[in-house]
């Protein structure tokens, strides 16, 4: 691997696990998440899950740091989904 490469996989896993967090502020400003699914969040949180342990088999950083990342907030915005459930 070059020196680089781990480099633009940060950057890579930012960019992906980040783009949950327009989601997750809409959802506490409105107090709503009526349009979410949690089958969805529930999917993505075993698949980022399996990709942290995977990056861990590989002592991969980029892997483990942004999957673990995206486990993070796929947990809050199912909180979310249960906190503010029958709300609208």
């Amino acid at each position: 691997m070059k020196p680089g490469d781990e480099v633009i996989g940060l950057i890579a896993g930012i960019l992906t696990s980040g783009a949950l967090i327009p989601q997750l502020v809409k959802t506490v400003r409105e107090h709503s998440a009526e349009d979410v699914s949690p089958l969805m969040f529930i999917v993505l949180l075993c698949g980022n899950s399996l990709w942290a342990y995977y990056g861990i088999l590989r002592d991969d950083l980029p892997i483990i740091v942004t999957n673990s990342f995206s486990v993070l907030l796929n947990t809050v915005m199912l909180f979310l989904k249960l906190r503010f459930k029958g709300k609208s």
